[in-house]
C-alpha cells in the first residue's frame, strides 16, 4: 500500500485548466477543492494497481506518471505518459469497475486526489457538464484509435520515432524522462529493438545522443520515418 505523503493544498488553478473541470463555476471548483488532497510521490511509487477497487481521480501537478498493463510473465506495455494537467483515473467514476491498469510515478511526482463521490454529485445536480465528459471520451478514443494504427501501419522503427518525437515536444535538445525499458513499453517492442531503431537514427545523422540526454539533428527525416 502506498504511503500517504500530502503536500500543499490543491491547485484550484490548476484544476480549472483540465477540460473535465473548465465549465465549473468557481463555486463549483471550490467544492472539488475542499475535498481534494495532493499526494507526493517518489519514483516508482504505485498510486493504483489494474484490479484494484477505485474511489479517486487524479491530476498530475508535477513529474510523470506512466499508465501500464502487465503481462503474466512481467512484460510491461506503457499506455500513457501522463504530465502537469493531465487527468487520469477517472474512467470508472462512469462505468463502476475496477482499475484496468497501473499508475507508477517515472520520478518524483505531485498529484491532486479528488474523491469521486463530489465530482458524481456534481454530475447528477448539473447534468449539462456531462458535455465535457463526452469530449473527454471522445478525446481518449480518438488516442486509442491513433494507436491501434500506429501498430498496424508503423514498425518498430517508426514507432520509436514517433515516441520520441512526442517526448521531446517542440525542442531539439531534450532529457529522456523514461528508461529504456519504460521507452520499450511505450514502443510496444522489445527494448534490443528500439535500441537498435535509435542506433539507426544516430548512424544516420538524425539523433545525436550522450547518456539519456538527445539532440534533433534532422527533424524533417525523423517525422518522415514517424508517418
Amino acid at each position: 500500500m502506498l504511503p500517504l505523503r500530502f503536500g500543499p493544498v490543491p491547485d484550484r488553478q490548476l484544476l480549472s485548466e483540465v477540460e473535465l473541470f473548465a465549465d465549473l463555476t468557481p463555486e463549483q471548483l471550490d467544492l472539488i477543492s475542499s475535498q481534494a488532497s495532493n499526494r507526493v510521490l517518489q519514483r516508482g511509487d504505485v498510486l493504483f494497481s489494474e484490479g484494484d477497487e477505485p474511489d479517486q481521480l487524479y491530476v498530475v501537478v508535477e513529474g510523470r506518471i506512466a499508465i501500464a498493463n502487465k503481462s503474466i510473465d512481467g512484460r510491461e506495455s506503457m499506455m500513457a505518459l501522463m504530465e502537469r494537467g493531465d487527468l487520469f483515473g477517472e474512467m470508472p467514476l462512469f462505468d463502476g469497475l475496477n482499475r484496468s491498469a497501473e499508475a507508477r510515478a517515472l520520478e518524483p511526482s505531485e498529484v491532486i486526489a479528488i474523491p469521486y463521490e463530489p465530482v458524481r454529485k456534481l454530475y447528477e445536480e448539473h447534468p449539462e457538464l456531462l458535455w465535457r465528459v463526452v469530449a473527454l471520451l471522445a478525446q481518449r478514443l480518438r488516442t486509442t484509435d491513433e494507436a491501434l494504427a500506429d501498430s498496424v501501419f508503423l514498425d518498430v522503427t517508426g514507432r520509436t520515432a514517433k515516441r520520441l518525437l512526442e517526448l521531446a515536444g517542440d525542442r531539439e535538445e531534450f532529457a529522456l524522462p523514461i528508461t529504456q525499458e519504460e521507452l520499450a513499453g511505450m514502443v510496444g517492442a522489445s527494448r534490443e529493438r528500439v535500441n537498435k531503431a535509435i542506433a539507426s537514427f544516430i548512424r544516420l545523422g538524425w539523433i545525436e545522443q550522450v547518456d539519456r540526454r538527445y539532440r534533433i539533428t534532422n527533424r524533417e527525416q525523423l517525422e518522415r520515418r514517424a508517418r
